[in-house]
């Protein structure tokens, strides 16, 4: 279920670290970036395109992978923040700051550690009063 939509820019991994625009989805495990839909280049019409290439582009970032969402800075329209991966992996984003997707992501990330959190403790008191309960004949 989404919970909020829309583009985010995303710096990119290689030498220039250019901000490419990834359609987004926010959802109760995590974030969905979609790369913007593009024609395919001309060799790629020549060949078909294998089952499940398209969802190999789709890049999830699952709130159980992900440490932190930092707030870098605000500067002029944008607001540019990093989300920390478990691994130590930074992904630089920016948006308008009207869209608020660093306050979002930081929400449901919080939101989901906390269920988390929660099923911990229900699974701990589960064994234990399993362990405690009286045991019939042997």
């Amino acid at each position: 279920k989404a919970v909020k939509e829309g583009m985010l820019e995303k710096r990119s991994d290689g030498l220039l670290q250019l901000w490419k625009k990834k359609r987004c989805i926010l959802t109760e495990e995590g974030l969905l970036l979609i790369p913007p839909k593009h024609p395919p280049a001309p060799q790629q019409q020549q060949q078909q395109p294998l089952p499940g290439e398209t969802a190999a582009k789709i890049k999830e970032l699952h709130f159980s992978n992900m440490k932190t969402v930092d707030c870098v800075e605000r500067k002029g329209k944008y607001v540019y923040f990093t989300v920390v991966m478990a691994e130590g992996k930074e992904i630089d984003f920016r948006c308008a700051q009207e869209q608020g997707w660093n306050a979002a992501i930081t929400l449901q990330m919080v939101q989901y550690k906390n269920r988390q959190a929660i099923l911990a403790v229900r699974s701990t008191r589960q064994k234990q009063q399993h362990l405690a309960a009286p045991h019939g004949p042997r």
